[in-house]
């Protein structure tokens, strides 16, 4: 079942936001295996990124392999403050 992720950066920006994915994933526009769709931009207040997921499982493994390391080390220009998130199971997904 999809795995929904929403994660809001208060202050963040675009340039962060850029930084940090290019650090996660290696180059722009790469989203993570799993990774069904990714949409991120502006919101009043900061920044807003949207995940789904091919199942938690699968995010519970980018958490592992690539997020956890990658934060541990820190992302020089990336978000200067943790998101405010929200992950659901996706009950209803349309394409």
């Amino acid at each position: 079942m999809a795995y929904v992720i929403s994660n809001f950066f208060p202050t963040g920006t675009a340039a962060q936001y850029e930084t940090a994915m290019l650090a996660m994933n290696g180059e722009p526009g790469r989203i993570p295996d799993g990774q069904i769709a990714h949409v991120a931009g502006p919101v009043p207040g900061g920044f807003q990124v949207i995940a789904i997921q091919e199942s938690k499982e699968s995010w519970d493994r980018f958490m592992t392999e690539v997020f956890a390391p990658v934060m541990g080390r820190g992302i020089e220009g990336g978000f200067t403050a943790p998101p405010t998130e929200m992950e659901f199971e996706a009950t209803h997904f349309y394409r």
